[in-house]
């Protein structure tokens, strides 16, 4: 039993004892009282004895809590010394004003008292003062720090084990991936045997020796597609290379007429193998939608393009065509009506490729209706020219009309873009399960994924072609009236700027087949005419104008002066007119309050991956972003991504 409780068990007994003896005292005094005199002096005789009993008691007890107080202490000066973590006091200040010696042995000094934290521990210059865990690293050991404001109180731990073993297990994570010749039937055409085994034998090389040098296991599919299995680590070794195989097999195959490119798609991080297998060819379908010669990567939720720096190679077939008009004929035939959407702020393009589907609907004598409200500046001149033919503008609709004309029976087809938040009315896509798109845009993260029927061709100038090429297959006799094709061709002719950008054959047999049908080109110029005004705020802009990188022309509107989106991209076309300028970025402020940024190339440029960093997106030779904040901090922004692409891997090819 301890000492102090035997010394209160001890002080209690003599107490009782005497009252029982004085007790006593008293009874034998009532009967005798010589008795009782001799009692209380006895009582009187232990009373003394036990306090004096005590008293030396007290004091030996004393000396013996002082002994066990130095132990305890000296006990939890020793714990403390040996804790294997770090305990830090600090007051208001953030300095250190006591700490074991875990903190001393952290520091590599005899001691840390009177260091600001921010000091000892540099990356708390970024971290605010809150109840919580920071990670920070000194040296090759990861720390995690345990904050108690409350108290001033500070632990540190080494977590530098646990932390290699969770770099370890995210290093070995599966990768797969999936490499294909995205151009191999276009670049083998007119060659024999011979000279395509000769061919497909150097491009196989090459796949095998990159795969070779970076530890990846290499698995041929088919005579056009490989499977690749490796690691989270290699992976990131492969972006930190760019994927430079992608330049190294277009290189090697420059003598041919077409160079082969390949398209990589790979994907990790996923919570199973069949899941990263699925991201794995859907980074593929992205890489081939954005026109090839290019890898997509999937991690998590993170999705990253490299390449990207030649245009889509023009399919010589229209086998694909001639599937999607027929596929696309039965769904109308099946479908209750039909609701035709663009993007926002509709261009020719969208304009002009709507008409061309409700043509294709009306042939099946199939209601359809094209969602529209407000009007681009840009199309007044075609709109009114529309509205001209009563049996043509009584098609156009509000969201509010197309919304309640949807039902599940309806056929709904997007032209012009392939993502929900691009539309005019992204609600009336949940209505119906029954959705198209046709496009002609680079395929971007965002996709409709729940279209059951998908023509997107990066090559084509426009989605104008894609629908004249449509219209021709889809019924045997077809018969456009004047407007319908002048709007066609109008698309066509604006997305490549008057056929000098981004054409191939098939778009000149597709302005061909519209001309055949009526399609007046004097119509499309006066579509197409601007006004004093607008060219005026043209100039406005342009005389701003600075270049960078001996190519790059960027000109920034005036703080406060709003220009419409049209007019932004019109002057970045006309920068790219001037003597030596390979790119343009044009930034100004819009009517909606937005920030606008309009780029254009030559080809030389890939300006879409430049619009994706600032969060945009389009064409290797035609992009845009919005922005929210000031032209100022865009123009600075934009400058910030040109300089880590012309780092990273150039900005020109």
């Amino acid at each position: 039993m301890p000492k102090f409780l035997i010394a209160r068990w001890h002080g209690m007994h003599n107490i009782a004892a005497m009252a029982v003896m004085l007790i006593l005292s008293a009874v034998l005094a009532w009967f005798h009282w010589i008795a009782g005199a001799a009692g209380l002096a006895l009582t009187i005789g232990v009373g003394l004895y036990g306090y004096l009993a005590e008293r030396a008691f007290r004091k030996d007890l004393k000396a013996y809590l002082g002994t066990l107080s130095y132990r305890v202490k000296k006990g939890g000066n020793d714990v403390i010394s040996e804790l294997p973590f770090g305990i830090i006091l600090y007051n208001e200040d953030r300095v250190v004003e006591w700490h074991n010696p875990f903190i001393a042995a952290l520091a590599e000094k005899e001691s840390a008292i009177g260091m600001p934290l921010t000091e000892l521990f540099p990356t708390l210059q970024h971290a605010k003062e809150r109840e919580g865990i920071v990670e920070a690293t000194i040296g090759n050991h990861m720390y995690q720090l345990i904050f108690r404001p409350k108290e001033g109180i500070l632990y540190v731990k080494n977590v530098t084990e646990l932390w290699q073993l969770g770099r370890k297990y995210e290093d070995e994570k599966l990768s797969l991936g999936v490499v294909m010749i995205d151009n191999l039937e276009e670049v083998t055409q007119g060659l024999d045997d011979h000279q395509r085994s000769s061919l497909l034998s150097k491009v196989t090389s090459e796949i095998t020796e990159w795969a070779q040098k970076y530890h990846i296991y290499l698995k041929r599919l088919t005579s056009d597609r490989f499977l690749l299995i490796t690691d989270l680590k290699t992976l990131r070794q492969l972006e930190h290379s760019r994927f430079v195989v992608l330049d190294e097999v277009r290189e090697m195959t420059g003598d041919q007429k077409i160079p082969v490119t390949l398209s990589i798609g790979f994907a990790a991080g996923a919570e199973s193998i069949m899941e990263v297998g699925q991201w794995a060819h859907m980074s593929l379908d992205i890489a081939l939608g954005r026109g090839g010669d290019q890898a997509a990567v999937k991690v998590g939720g993170r999705q990253t393009f490299y390449g990207g720096k030649t245009n889509a190679v023009e399919k010589r077939t229209r086998v694909r065509a001639r599937v999607v008009a027929h596929a696309l004929r039965d769904m109308m035939r099946e479908s209750h009506n039909i609701i035709i959407m663009g993007h926002k702020m509709p261009d020719m393009d969208a304009i002009g490729a709507a008409i061309g589907v409700l043509k294709a609907a009306q042939l099946f004598n199939k209601e359809a209706y094209i969602v529209l409200e407000s009007v681009n500046p840009s199309i007044d001149r075609m709109m009114e020219l529309l509205r001209e033919d009563e049996r043509l503008s009584k098609r156009f609709i509000t969201p509010e009309q197309a919304l309640a004309l949807t039902t599940p029976q309806s056929l709904a087809v997007v032209v012009d873009t392939h993502k929900a938040s691009m539309v005019k009315e992204p609600r009336l896509l949940t209505l119906t399960d029954r959705i198209v798109v046709i496009d002609h845009h680079r395929r971007g993260e965002e996709f409709l994924s729940n279209a059951i029927l998908v023509y997107m061709e990066p090559y084509a100038s426009s989605t104008c072609e894609l629908v004249t090429e449509l219209l021709q297959y889809i019924h045997e006799r077809i018969s456009l009236d004047i407007r319908e094709a002048t709007s066609l061709l109008a698309g066509i002719t604006v997305d490549t700027k008057s056929f000098s950008m981004r054409t191939g054959a098939r778009t000149f047999e597709a302005a061909s087949f519209l001309r055949r049908n009526g399609a007046d080109t004097m119509m499309i110029q006066r579509m197409l005419q601007e006004d004093l005004e607008g060219y005026v705020s043209k100039a406005e802009i342009i005389k701003h104008a600075e270049v960078l990188y001996d190519h790059v022309a960027i000109a920034v509107a005036e703080h406060g002066r709003r220009n419409p989106q049209v007019l932004i991209a019109q002057s970045a076309d006309t920068l790219l007119n001037m003597t030596d300028i390979l790119a343009s970025f044009v930034i100004s402020e819009r009517p909606d309050g937005l920030i606008g940024i309009s780029a254009r190339s030559l080809g030389g440029m890939n300006v879409q991956v430049v619009m994706e960093r600032m969060g945009g997106g389009g064409h290797l030779t035609n992009a845009a972003a919005q922005l929210e904040g000031r032209v100022e901090d865009a123009a600075a922004k934009l400058k910030d991504v040109l300089q880590q692409i012309e780092s990273e891997e150039g900005l020109f090819e």
